[in-house]
């Protein structure tokens, strides 16, 4: 009871234990060393005596246990900073809370001083409140400066204030941040199965992946993984079956990639045995055949060299000795010729028009659409290589070879598909050479009837290559028959380019290399092989199918399928052969234009 009196009489707090001499004297309240807390600058106070209670008075307001109010004389003096306590609450969330209010009542219990309100202060002069709030607010600093430096370390290092996220936001201003935690999948667990009802029942252990041995790289292996936990579990039977799946998925994979190593590997070895033998052909032609070419270019050994194909570094030197120059060209001559198309380039492009006069048998405006004609088809010479395009190293060379000759051959001109076999030229010769190739190429007889456009040698061909249709692949024909899709609906594309446009580039050029040694008869005995390639599909095919199918043929088509499909094909017709058959077509029709030829007048 004494102790709650004497806490009463402090303010609620107990006074100091007496001492030694000297020190603070007894019954001193803990506000003395509380009181001398006060901002820099501010003149010490004498402390006043303690003020003894005083009988209850039930009609005053509640007094302060530090002092009463100032009276109308005490506001006279200058303005002193009051003598009340900020009060400090142990059992609060936070280290100490200042409060502005007066202390309760003297009388009161300890625990209703909380309740009971304070005394509402004595009206002031605005000068002099302000003064008098602005002492309680240094004081205040200053005694929670004290606190949080001398007293309770403890609470202060544990207690944190609370953070709260910055304010989300959306489109059209600030939204409150998010005070719902995101739920536990514990959580969301027990809602579902309060809510449907039903209870999660665990696989057996068995039927979980104790050991993952690698992460899933895709969605097919999530099929093995367990569902989140906020979703109903897989049943045994559906895990084993997704196990099942699953296994079955990586073994088709596994064997795709063995399939695909395999070939690659069957690739590669064929890649590397045809190198060898491209090496060890190169040493014999260089050293043996190309020195000794008139004696050994009919022999059995080079021919079957020859079949084999030619090596890249030796190819357009064969090629050159095969086609041969009966016309005699010169490069000083090709000199001349692509003079004078520059000339005639030039001169077309300063002038719209020239005067009508015509130059070995071809008019201006013919040899004019020739060598526009001849820019167009450049740009579309195979456009894979980007090397004959506009801008690409090979673009002015292939241009001016193809004008050189039509220079040279006016009454031929330019035809869709010289480009194609002149960039090939260019591709394994000189400048000049290629030139010199290309010219004496063309003037093959087969080469000249398709270029020059001569419709009766043309339907002669056709017709020799149909004795030879019928005589190796009876059923494709009837086939083509029953569709009436004649040969020139995919032949004149293959003769005008010579399979450089239809087969891959590689191909094309072995199939150059045995058409330089047996000559027109091997153009034709390729289509066929081609067609015997590809019988079993074009039998299943329409009229438009099968025309667009040979128009553009596949690309992964093979050196090696495509010549033992060649080799298959028998170019003998009762015991008669491509030029025998060629020949009697060419002496029945003489035979029928006498025949249908008008009598002689007398």
């Amino acid at each position: 009871e004494e102790e709650e009196e004497a806490r009463l009489q402090n303010g609620g707090f107990l006074p100091c234990p007496p001492g030694p001499a000297g020190a603070v004297p007894s019954g001193t309240a803990l506000e003395e060393p509380l009181r001398s807390c006060r901002l820099r600058g501010e003149a010490p106070r004498s402390p006043s005596p303690p003020r003894s209670p005083s009988p209850p008075r039930s009609p005053s307001p509640p007094r302060s246990p530090v002092g009463d109010a100032p009276s109308r004389r005490d506001r006279a003096e200058p303005p002193v900073p009051p003598r009340g306590f900020t009060e400090v609450s142990l059992h609060s969330r936070n280290t100490y809370e200042v409060s502005r209010r007066r202390s309760a009542p003297e009388h009161l219990p300890l625990g209703a001083a909380a309740v009971v309100p304070a005394a509402p202060a004595p009206p002031q002069e605005p000068a002099e409140r302000a003064r008098h709030w602005a002492g309680i607010g240094g004081a205040g600093s200053s005694l929670a400066e004290f606190f949080s430096r001398n007293f309770f370390t403890k609470k202060t290092k544990e207690l944190k204030p609370a953070v709260q996220s910055a304010p989300g936001w959306k489109l059209f201003g600030k939204v409150p941040p998010r005070e719902n935690l995101p739920k536990d999948s514990k959580v969301i667990q027990q809602e579902y199965e309060a809510r449907t009802g039903r209870m999660y029942k665990p696989p057996p252990p068995s039927a979980r992946r104790k050991n993952i041995e690698f992460e899933p790289l895709s969605t097919t292996a999530l099929i093995l993984e367990d569902r989140p936990a906020n979703l109903p579990a897989k049943s045994v039977e559906e895990a084993l079956r997704h196990r099942q799946e699953y296994d079955e998925m990586v073994a088709e994979a596994k064997k795709r990639e063995i399939k695909e190593a395999h070939k690659r590997k069957k690739i590669m070895r064929e890649r590397f045995k045809q190198e060898e033998n491209i090496a060890s052909a190169m040493v014999i032609w260089v050293n043996e055949i190309l020195p000794n070419w008139e004696g050994m270019r009919a022999t059995r050994r080079v021919r079957e060299l020859w079949w084999q194909g030619l090596p890249p570094s030796v190819r357009g030197k064969v090629w050159s000795l095969a086609v041969g120059n009966e016309l005699n060209i010169t490069p000083e001559l090709y000199e001349i010729f692509l003079s004078r198309a520059k000339e005639r380039w030039k001169s077309f492009s300063e002038t719209s028009s020239e005067n009508d006069t015509e130059d070995a048998g071809a008019s201006v405006a013919d040899r004019e659409a020739s060598l526009e004609l001849i820019k167009l088809d450049i740009s579309r010479t195979f456009p894979s290589l980007y090397i004959f395009q506009k801008g690409g190293p090979y673009h002015d060379l292939l241009h001016s070879v193809l004008g050189a000759y039509t220079c040279y051959r006016p009454d031929v001109g330019y035809v869709q598909g010289m480009s194609f076999i002149a960039a090939v030229l260019i591709l394994n010769l000189e400048e000049a050479d290629a030139f010199i190739a290309f010219a004496n190429l063309l003037n093959k007889p087969c080469q000249l009837a398709f270029f020059r456009v001569d419709h009766s040698m043309m339907l002669k061909y056709f017709a020799a290559f149909e004795v030879f249709f019928e005589e190796n692949l009876p059923k494709l024909f009837l086939h083509f028959k029953s569709y009436s899709l004649t040969p020139d609906i995919y032949l004149i594309d293959w003769i005008f380019t010579l399979y450089s446009k239809s087969l891959p580039l590689d191909l094309a050029c072995r199939v150059w290399d045995v058409f330089c040694r047996d000559g027109e008869e091997f153009l034709f005995r390729t289509g066929l092989g081609i067609l015997r390639l590809y019988e079993d599909i074009l039998l299943q095919m329409d009229f438009i199918h099968i025309a667009q199918f040979l128009t553009k043929l596949p690309e992964d088509i093979t050196s090696e399928k495509l010549f033992s499909c060649i080799a298959a094909i028998q170019m003998q017709n009762s015991n008669k052969k491509w030029a025998q058959v060629f020949a009697s077509l060419m002496k029945d029709n003489k035979e029928g234009d006498k025949n249908h030829s008008p009598a002689p007048k007398n």
